[in-house]
């Protein structure tokens, strides 16, 4: 028996495979939805998204591509899944993403193949968007000398392209690479970790969207989720369900803190507390980025 069946469950609740029908819909994450979908009904042309590891940068990129109808925009996302990008495999990659068929081997032609797809879509009464996840990982001037030519596609009055950057902190140093590009950012947007309410309420919607007729984690329980997580969705993730996982294995009808408490010494969490003040505040943020990043050199 799988703790799901245990539980009542149709799926796993906690997976952090990216997951449209768990999208959580935070007063920030609204907020961040609402404020991109102004730059790019207005053309302003670049944004930026900048979270800490874990907080949903992802997640926000394909909620935000969803929400863009076919009707009214051109839209794709990017991941860049290493620093070794080249600014003629961006180029060439956003050309073929929004339309061009069979790009030219030389950057001149495709920037031409481009520009006459934008106008195209310009034409058809859409707009053209390209989103960026990953985007700490652009780290040469090249790129981002690359990225400000293609805001430069317009025509009187109006940017053809519109791009949106989602990327760690570290996507501050790329875009000062060149700082004609960082002056062009119109919205830069920060995704924080969840506060406590915020929790309760995440984890109760992941509950409620796995098909759990009740709440599966007590009060306490929840709180030291809370603790040491740090209100970071990923890591809230990963304790929930092996929490979950735990409390099948031990036959228990829901999560106690005693479980928590366990889970969170196995992952290395129990030295991460809040002290209720500031600085010690970041502290635990910091050691929780860290033990996220170990965790992503792993997968």
């Amino acid at each position: 028996m799988e703790y799901t069946e245990h539980f009542g469950l149709d799926r796993e609740a906690f997976s952090n495979a990216p997951d449209a029908r768990f999208y959580f819909d935070s007063e920030q994450h609204s907020q961040a939805l609402v404020r991109f979908l102004r730059i790019v009904d207005s053309n302003k042309g670049l944004a930026v998204l900048v979270g800490g590891i874990g907080s949903g940068k992802t997640t926000l990129a394909r909620r935000l591509l969803d929400t863009l109808s076919v009707d009214l925009y051109e839209s794709s996302l990017l991941v860049m899944v290493h620093s070794g990008i080249t600014p003629e495999w961006i180029l060439t990659r956003i050309a073929m993403q929004l339309g061009v068929v069979n790009p030219a081997a030389d950057r001149m032609t495709v920037l031409k193949q481009l520009y006459e797809r934008l106008l195209e879509i310009e034409q058809e009464g859409r707009r053209a968007i390209v989103l960026i996840d990953e985007a700490q990982m652009l780290q040469t001037r090249a790129l981002m000398e690359e990225f400000r030519g293609l805001l430069n596609l317009e025509i009187p009055g109006k940017k053809l392209l519109n791009l949106i950057f989602f990327g760690l902190p570290e996507v501050e140093d790329c875009l000062r690479l060149d700082e004609p590009l960082a002056q062009r950012v119109a919205l830069r947007y920060y995704l924080h970790s969840l506060d406590e309410d915020s929790t309760v309420a995440y984890i109760k919607h992941r509950l409620q969207v796995a098909g759990a007729k009740n709440m599966l984690f007590s009060g306490p329980a929840v709180q030291l989720i809370y603790r040491y997580s740090g209100g970071v969705p990923r890591l809230i993730n990963t304790l929930c369900d092996n929490c979950l996982f735990e409390a099948f294995m031990q036959k228990l009808p829901g999560v106690v803190p005693q479980i928590v408490q366990s889970i969170a010494g196995d992952l290395g969490l129990t030295d991460l507390h809040h002290v209720g003040i500031q600085d010690g505040v970041d502290q635990h943020l910091g050691k929780i980025e860290a033990l996220l990043a170990r965790m992503e050199q792993k997968r």
